[in-house]
């Protein structure tokens, strides 16, 4: 495509693997600018940070050529949407404005103005409307050191210039965006700009002289707050104009906004019966005049304190999953927001731990007894966080002092997260009923607090947040078994009633001492609504704030300080991942199985082989959710497996080859083991369903049936015809078990469990798992997988290596030598909960799925985003 000032292509970043919008500027403007100067200017611009900004990627020259690279998004421009529908609801008009103002705002807080808002460069992805092209305007003129009129060339489009913009002026500030973003807004509700002529300098003309129509007489329904604070942003003069982006979308916000007040501190009215200034008056005197004036009026009248700055950047956290829940919070903040306590790797050894970053500190530390931690939570004070276990149903608290940890509560703890509150109670959801329940700071007596209502078809309170002031406590009524669902609600426990009452649907609120409600969205999209703390009650409706939260069945990770600092994980690193399936020999020598996917959606649910070797098994992303799919290694397309569901994944051949076995959320919310011929035909068959949520399945022996961890890492066998119920194989409330894989031979039951302390391979014998016991690794190890010949055992070590440990089975079970094998490639998972890779019938390659463009240790760290003075954002979505 071409624009004014360059011509974009659609090319491939070969470095990232991802496709990018290449710019370069066209020749004649380049001969002006001189690549040094373009690229020493643009360079301001690159850290921009903000939702809805395209980030820049890169810049530089290329035989004379000076380009810029940034994302390609996969949408439209608000320009196509314009002219396919001429105008938008007046609803979705004024979110699009509102978005926009705020990304231009955060600009104008960085000292950048954009100098070329338009339509073109308002992109659309999922919805979402994104700024491109940020700032390079402002590196055109500035690299063009003033000379722009010697080129021919103007920067901006003539039908959203502002006047001073239309008339040369060299200073421009934030009004003259918000002048753009009014003319944008303008033809979003009527279908046109706000002044169009036959050519550019009639536009020009009117833009200078004339005062565009009032919205209402174009379009009488939109509301007369909308229209007024339309014309306020259009007014001729920029200090007549909102003073910044973001008063502008308060005003769009706010049903009150009458009136399009000046800087000075007066009011003009803002309706169609508005007086006209004499346009002389624009065009000679009156506006240097006006100017004196208002800057007068800003020397001698007081001036309020400066709201704080809403500023975002991100950090990249080595978060891990590996010792968590399939659900729950990785991150927690101080209520000062001055600490950050976040879920990861455990100090050298396998599982978790929790980490502190305090503001002030590069580095981060590791918090004293807190391995195998998650679901952490702060203290009022700040000094100490509680958390909960893996391996246990308990709370333990943890001292940032470095103080050892104590148990709170020894057992009936689900683990679905807690709370700290102001009255000294912690609260917490209860094993196995789901209510909530409480316990004193200092220890003492259980008490619950509220009552699972079964009946209308919860399942349990979880993610407690208690309010102040003690009068009740925010909860997360789940109503899908053992994962969240879209039909999960947002409650409030009256403490002082017993009564719980849905406030909204959401998966996690939060409070904000601004008196808001802030809750995540199952979709990920964070809201805000006012609340009442005392009557305990929403106040009026909810507004988007962001729209990137880690949602879907894992959870949200989301924390919000008192303070107003804010932080989450984005949606985009945490739902699927890209990557490729590679093979992998006994040398560690690596090869792709098929060259055409290297970017596939992969869920990190593992990679199975079919016995033959010839057909492999994926959970794949899409845009209807997680699904099963069969591909021929040897070549050609894959062929999907599962249509019904939103959640189809962790697939595993059935010993003859015949079926796939995998869960899915179709049948039961909390999971179901299903089995389906690997060809397609027929339909699928629900195997098990568990109260408990189940998260593994695994198939035995040809006809034996199958097993099958649960939520609770109970490792049971189910086999259809011989048992009447499923039979328990392994289960221990202080520890976990998990990955249980059969010997080829039926006879020998390999698994990890944490049950020594940290995650190790065990083997027992098979189905009889009481007549011995044999500890295989010795320094972490985790995903054991037995080889064909019946002879080896697979495990991935603490090293992050693939080990071969030799076996012998008769007369009885006796390990031998281990020997690592190679040290797994970047970007390949070096221990989870399940086993996620396979090996071919002769034992001498591994199938497994890596992350594509991971390079080093930090590809694995998960992306942050921290958000300093929220609140501020909050209030002016809200016009508090």
């Amino acid at each position: 495509g071409e624009g004014g000032m360059a011509t974009v292509y659609l090319a491939e970043d070969q470095k990232h693997k991802r496709k990018v919008a290449l710019k370069v500027l066209r020749p004649e403007l380049a001969a002006v600018l001189g690549a040094e100067r373009f690229v020493q200017e643009i360079t301001t611009t690159a850290g921009l940070q903000h939702p809805h900004i395209l980030p820049l990627f890169d810049s530089g020259e290329a035989d004379s050529f000076l380009y810029y690279v940034m994302p390609f998004i996969d949408g439209e421009t608000l320009r196509d949407r314009l002219n396919r529908d001429t105008q938008l609801g007046i609803e979705e008009a004024v979110q699009i404005a509102s978005d926009v103002a705020d990304a231009l705002h955060y600009a104008h807080q960085q000292g950048i103005i954009h100098r070329d808002i338009k339509p073109e460069n308002i992109l659309m992805h999922n919805g979402r409307p994104m700024v491109a092209d940020f700032g390079i305007a402002l590196a055109v003129s500035a690299a063009a050191g003033g000379r722009m009129t010697e080129t021919g060339l103007s920067l901006g489009t003539p039908h959203y210039m502002s006047p001073e913009q239309a008339t040369a002026e060299k200073e421009l500030t934030a009004r003259s965006d918000v002048y753009s973003l009014g003319s944008v807004l303008y033809e979003m509700l009527t279908g046109e700009p706000p002044h169009t002529g036959a050519s550019a300098q009639a536009i020009v003309m009117k833009i200078v002289m004339d005062d565009a129509r009032p919205v209402t007489d174009l379009r009488k329904a939109v509301p007369h707050h909308v229209a007024a604070a339309t014309a306020t942003a259009l007014a001729k003069l920029p200090a007549d104009r909102f003073e910044s982006a973001a008063k502008f979308a308060e005003a769009l916000g706010n049903p009150g906004f009458a009136m399009a007040t000046t800087a000075q501190g007066s009011s003009v009215p803002a309706d169609a019966d508005t007086p006209r200034r004499p346009r002389s008056s624009i065009a000679l005197v009156g506006f240097g005049v006006l100017m004196t004036l208002a800057a007068l009026a800003g020397w001698l009248r007081p001036r309020p304190d400066p709201a704080a700055p809403v500023i975002r950047y991100r950090v990249v956290a080595d978060l891990t999953t590996g010792g968590q829940s399939q659900f729950g919070t990785s991150i927690a903040l101080s209520p000062d927001g001055e600490n950050l306590v976040y879920v990861g790797e455990a100090d050298g050894s396998t599982g978790s731990q929790l980490w502190l970053q305090r503001r002030d500190q590069l580095d981060t530390e590791p918090i004293l007894g807190s391995e195998d931690a998650h679901q952490p939570f702060f203290s009022p004070d700040g000094r100490r966080v509680a958390f909960i276990p893996t391996t246990a149903r308990e709370i333990r608290v943890a001292s940032l002092g470095g103080e050892p940890p104590v148990t709170l509560v020894d057992s009936d703890v689900y683990r679905l997260g807690g709370s700290w509150g102001e009255d000294g109670y912690l609260y917490y959801t209860r094993q196995p009923n789901g209510a909530l329940a409480r316990v004193p700071q200092g220890g003492g007596t259980v008490e619950q607090v509220s009552t699972v209502d079964s009946a209308a078809g919860e399942t349990r309170h979880a993610w407690a947040e208690a309010l102040p002031g003690g009068a009740g406590v925010l909860v997360t009524v789940q109503r899908g078994g053992n994962a969240v669902s879209e039909q999960d609600d947002i409650a409030v426990v009256d403490l002082r009633t017993g009564e719980t009452r849905v406030l909204v649907r959401g998966l996690l609120a939060r409070y904000a001492t601004t008196g808001h409600l802030v809750f995540v969205r199952f979709d990920g999209a964070v809201l805000a609504a006012p609340f009442d703390v005392d009557r305990l009650e929403l106040t009026g409706p909810a507004v988007p704030l962001l729209g990137s939260v880690t949602a879907g069945v894992r959870g949200p990770d989301f924390a919000l300080s008192r303070s107003g600092r804010l932080v989450y994980l984005t949606g985009e690193a945490a739902a699927a991942r890209q990557g490729e399936v590679i093979w992998l020999d006994r040398a560690g020598q690596m090869s792709r199985v098929d060259p055409s996917w290297t970017t596939i959606p992969a869920v990190s649910s593992g990679v199975a082989l079919s016995p033959d070797d010839t057909r492999l098994a994926v959970a794949l992303s899409g845009p209807d959710g997680v699904h099963v799919w069969v591909k021929q290694v040897s070549g050609g397309p894959a062929q999907r497996l599962t249509f019904e569901g939103g959640t189809n994944f962790r697939p595993q051949w059935t010993r003859d080859g015949a079926s796939v076995l995998f869960l899915s959320n179709r049948v039961a919310a909390g999971g179901a083991a299903m089995g389906k011929r690997a060809d397609g035909s027929g339909t699928a068959e629900v195997l098990a369903t568990s109260e408990r949520g189940l998260v593994e399945v695994i198939p035995v022996t040809l006809g034996e049936g199958v097993l099958l961890r649960n939520n609770d890492n109970d490792i049971v066998l189910l086999r259809p015809g011989v048992d009447s119920i499923p039979r328990m194989l392994l289960g221990d409330l202080s520890a976990v078990f998990t990955a249980p894989t059969v010997s080829p031979d039926g006879r020998w039951l390999a698994y990890s469990s944490n049950e020594t302390g940290r995650f190790e391979i065990f083997v027992k014998p098979f189905p009889e798992v009481d007549a011995g016991r044999w500890q295989i690794s010795t320094a972490g190890g985790m995903e054991p997988l037995w080889a064909h010949s019946g002879r080896e055992l697979f495990y991935k070590n603490g090293a992050g290596e693939l080990v071969s440990v030799a076996v012998t089975t008769e007369p009885t079970f006796a390990p031998g030598a281990s020997t690592s094998l190679f040290e797994l490639p970047d970007g390949v998972d070096e221990g989870t909960l399940l086993t996620t890779y396979d090996v071919t019938a002769d034992d001498r390659r591994f199938l497994m799925l890596r992350r594509s463009g991971d390079s080093g240790s930090e590809s694995a760290g998960r992306e942050l985003i921290v958000v300093e003075n929220f609140y501020e954002e909050l209030k002016a979505k809200l016009a508090n």
